[in-house]
C-alpha cells in the first residue's frame, strides 16, 4: 500500500519513517548479513541494524499510545510533539543498539533528534530543519567513532547530509538528494577499503543507512525511491569465490577476541576519561549516547578490562560480550589442526542464567539471552560454531526469535553445518524436547522426537505489566500481573500466586502428567510451594518440577506436558 507524503516533518513523519525502515531492514536483513565483512566478518550487521530500528519503532509507538491513553485522542493533530517523537526515536535506538553499524546509526538517530527537538514547541520542520538534522547526525556520528575510517557508514552519512546541503526546501527534496547521494558513496566505498574490494561487496553498515534513507524518501514522498542499478550489494568483478570472500575479507586473528558492548550510566568527564583507556584496549570504539547514558561499544582481547573500565566511569549494565571465535571459516592462517567435531549437538538460546545451567548440564550449548536483550543471528550462528558438531539441532525457545534463528541456520548450512531448527516458543517447551534428545539416534528421528515433545507442551508465564494497555484479557495497568497462556493474556489480577494458580488451572484442565515451573528471581519465594501444593489436592496423577531460572525477565515460566 502506498504511503500518504508527508510534506512537512513532524511526529506522524518520525513514526511512519520507523516503521518503514524497520520493514525495509527487515526485507534486507539476510542480504546486508551476507556481506558484512568489516571490521568482523561476523555475519549480522543488517541483523543488528534491523534489532536497533525495532527499538527505536516500538520506543515511538509507545509515545503516541500513552498519549492517546493519557488524552484519549486519536487524531494525528492531537498527538505528540515532534520533539517527543524523536526524541523517544533516539533513545529507544540507543538502548536497543546493536554491534558496531547498529550504534552508529543511534548516534545518527540522535544527532537528528538534537536538531529536531532544539526546534522547541514547532509541531514539525521543513526541508531546512531536516537538512540540518542530516549534517548534524553525520558531525556526531563520526565525533562518537575514536578512529573513523573512510569506506563506511559514516562515509556514507557525511554523503548524504553533503548531498541534502543542495537540495531545495521542501522535505522530499531533502531527503530525495540525502539519498542519492548516500546511494552514489555506497557504490564507491569498496575503492576505499581494501577489505570491500577483496570480498566484492560494498559495505554493510552503509548499504543499512542507505535502506533507512530509502524509507525517509518514501515517508516524505508517498513512494519508495528508484533504485535503479547502483545499489548492489555485490561489486561485480571477475569470478569471485563465494565461499572465500569471508575468509578472504575476515578479521586478522592477531586482532581482538572480544566484542563487549553494554549501557552506562555515567558523566561527561568520566567518559571522556573511559574512551581513552578503551582506546588503549582495543579497537573499533564507539561511544554514543549523552545526558547521563551511554551506549558503549569496542573490540578487545581483555573483556574485562572493559567491564571495569566501565565501572570506573560509572554504572554499566545490560553487559554483552560476544567472542568472534578465532579459528573459524572467518579467520585467516589458523595452523593449528582443528579438533574433531562432534557428531551432533543442541544449541538453545536460554532467558536466564539458571536455565543456561540446567540446559548446559544436560549437554546443550546455551546463549544466554538476558530481558530485553534478543541475540541477533550472528551470536546463534557463533553459538553453532561453539558446539563444534556436523549436526545441531537449535531451540530458540522465543517465538520473537524465529526469524533471527532461521537466519542464523541458513548461515550455518551455508558453513557446511545439518541443522533442523525446532520453532519452540518457551523455555519450557526446550526442557521437553530436551529430555527426549537422544544422540545415538538418527538424525531425522531425533528431530522429530524433540519436536512432538515440545509440540505436546503448553507454555505460560507469568510477568508484570510495564504500562496500561489493551490486551486480549481486557484493559490492565501499570503494575498488574498479567497471566500469558500459550503467548496470548488470559488473566489480568493483582496478586502473584493467584494469577499464576488460575493460569495452571486452565492449563491442566484440558489434561497433563507433567508441571514445570521455572522461578524468576524477582518471584515470591513462595509461589511454587503453593502451586506444588495445589497440584498435589487437585490433580492426583500430575507431577511438578521446579527450577530456577534466575534473571529471567518473566517472574514465573510455566510448562504442562
Amino acid at each position: 500500500m502506498a504511503q500518504v507524503p508527508q510534506r512537512f516533518f513532524d511526529a506522524l513523519a518520525v513514526r511512519t519513517w520507523c516503521g518503514l525502515s524497520l520493514r525495509a531492514l527487515g526485507r534486507a536483513r539476510e542480504e546486508i548479513d551476507a556481506i558484512n565483512v568489516y571490521p568482523v566478518a561476523d555475519g549480522d550487521t543488517g541483523t543488528n541494524l534491523y534489532l536497533t530500528v525495532e527499538s527505536a519503532a516500538a520506543a515511538v509507538e509507545a509515545v503516541f499510545a500513552a498519549h492517546e491513553v493519557d488524552t484519549g485522542a486519536g487524531d494525528a493533530e492531537d498527538g505528540p510533539s515532534l520533539a517527543d517523537a524523536v526524541g523517544a526515536m533516539a533513545h529507544g535506538a540507543l538502548i536497543g543498539a546493536r554491534g558496531n553499524s547498529g550504534t552508529i546509526l543511534a548516534q545518527l538517530l540522535r544527532g537528528m533528534a538534537q536538531v529536531l527537538s532544539a526546534r522547541g514547541d514547532s509541531p514539525h520542520t521543513g526541508g531546512s530543519g531536516l537538512r540540518a538534522a542530516l549534517r548534524h547526525a553525520a558531525e556526531s556520528a563520526r565525533n562518537a567513532v575514536a578512529r573513523p575510517v573512510e569506506g563506511t557508514v559514516l562515509t556514507v552519512a557525511s554523503a548524504a547530509a553533503d548531498a541534502a546541503d543542495g537540495a531545495g526546501d521542501d522535505c522530499a527534496e531533502v531527503a530525495l538528494a540525502a539519498y542519492e547521494g548516500a546511494r552514489a558513496a555506497l557504490a564507491a566505498t569498496p575503492g576505499q577499503l581494501p577489505v570491500l574490494e577483496r570480498a566484492g561487496v560494498v559495505d554493510a553498515g552503509g548499504h543499512g543507512l542507505v535502506t533507512v534513507l530509502a524509507a525517509l524518501v518514501e515517508t516524505c514522498t508517498g513512494r519508495p525511491p528508484e533504485t535503479g542499478a547502483v545499489l548492489h550489494a555485490r561489486v561485480e568483478h571477475g569470478d569471485a569465490d563465494p565461499a572465500g570472500e569471508c575468509a578472504a575479507a575476515g578479521a586478522d586473528e592477531d586482532g581482538p577476541a572480544f566484542e563487549v558492548i553494554y549501557l552506562l550510566e555515567a558523566e561527561d568527564a568520566a567518559v571522556a576519561r573511559l574512551r581513552q583507556r578503551l582506546d588503549a584496549l582495543g579497537d573499533s570504539l564507539v561511544v554514543v549516547g549523552g545526558d547521563g547514558l551511554w551506549n558503549v561499544h569496542v573490540h578487545v582481547d581483555d573483556a574485562g578490562a572493559a567491564v571495569e573500565a566501565g565501572v570506573e566511569a560509572g554504572r554499566p549494565y545490560r553487559i554483552r560480550i560476544t567472542h568472534f571465535g578465532h579459528g573459524d571459516v572467518h579467520t585467516t592462517g589458523a595452523e593449528r589442526p582443528p579438533r574433531e567435531r562432534a557428531q551432533r549437538a543442541v544449541v538453545a538460546v536460554v532467558p536466564g542464567e539458571g536455565l543456561a545451567e540446567l540446559y548446559a548440564g544436560a549437554g546443550a550449548t546455551t546463549l544466554l539471552a538476558r530481558p530485553g536483550e534478543p541475540p541477533a543471528s550472528g551470536e546463534l550462528v557463533q553459538a553453532v560454531r561453539r558446539a563444534h558438531a556436523r549436526e545441531v539441532v537449535l531451540l530458540p525457545n522465543d517465538a520473537e526469535l524465529r526469524h533471527t534463528a532461521a537466519a542464523a541456520a541458513e548461515q550455518a548450512r551455508a558453513e557446511g553445518v545439518r541443522v533442523a531448527l525446532i520453532p519452540t516458543r518457551s523455555a519450557v517447551q526446550g526442557i521437553a524436547a530436551l529430555a527426549v534428545h537422544e544422540a545415538e539416534r538418527r538424525f531425522d528421528e531425533d528431530v522429530v522426537a524433540m519436536t512432538s515433545a515440545a509440540g505436546a507442551t503448553r507454555h505460560a508465564e507469568i510477568t508484570v505489566a510495564e504500562r496500561q494497555s489493551w490486551t486480549t484479557a481486557g484493559i490492565c495497568q501499570a503494575g498488574d500481573v498479567l497471566g500469558l497462556i500459550d503467548g496470548d493474556v488470559a488473566v489480568i489480577g493483582p496478586d502473584v500466586s493467584r494469577v499464576a494458580a488460575t493460569v495452571l488451572d486452565r492449563m491442566l484442565s484440558a489434561g497433563g502428567e507433567l508441571v514445570t515451573l521455572v522461578l524468576g528471581e524477582e518471584a515470591p519465594q513462595d509461589v511454587a510451594d503453593q502451586l506444588e501444593a495445589r497440584v498435589r489436592e487437585a490433580y492426583l496423577a500430575v507431577d511438578t518440577v521446579v527450577y530456577r531460572g534466575g534473571r529471567q525477565g518473566a517472574l514465573l515460566l510455566v510448562g504442562v506436558e
